[in-house]
């Protein structure tokens, strides 16, 4: 089975996991966070990072899904030099940066899939997550005449 690994500046990554674990309590030995505080050099959060992957267990891990908040700062950087490393071990890595919340929990639905299949879930559920909302009609959806009504007000 695969793991994600959430890297992202501080708290995000844990704030991420929290949610993630909210939502999925059975998803805790799957999901790990670093927070990438900015006072610590990119070398030691590349050991934090290689230590967080060492905690799973070889043989139980398929591969490891690497999200990561923002393309080209550090937290994304360290991530890719985690994933080159990753390579050279017998694992499978992957990494998307841009992650949000329903990124992480499409993720986390579909981590018993192949690495690949996992990653474009992922990639998708994150797109899809992100849309404008209107605010005066609920879940982007057109009032039809009943539903101006107050005491009828519900979303279907």
């Amino acid at each position: 089975m695969n793991r994600v690994l959430l890297i992202a500046h501080a708290p995000l990554a844990s704030a991420l996991r929290d949610c993630a674990v909210h939502v999925f309590p059975d998803a805790a030995d799957r999901v790990a966070a670093l927070d990438v505080q900015p006072d610590v050099a990119p070398e030691a959060t590349l050991a934090a990072a290689r230590e967080l992957c060492a905690a799973w267990a070889p043989e139980a891990v398929q591969g490891v899904l690497v999200l990561s908040d923002l393309f080209g700062a550090t937290p994304c950087n360290v991530a890719q030099r985690l994933v080159e490393s990753l390579a050279e071990e017998p694992r499978e890595a992957a990494l998307i940066a841009g992650v949000n919340v329903p990124m992480l929990l499409r993720a986390l639905s579909y981590v018993r899939e192949p690495l690949e299949a996992l990653a474009s879930r992922a990639l998708l559920g994150g797109t899809q997550g992100v849309m404008r909302v209107a605010a005066a009609a609920p879940q982007n959806q057109v009032r039809r005449h009943h539903d101006r009504d107050p005491d009828r007000n519900h979303q279907q």
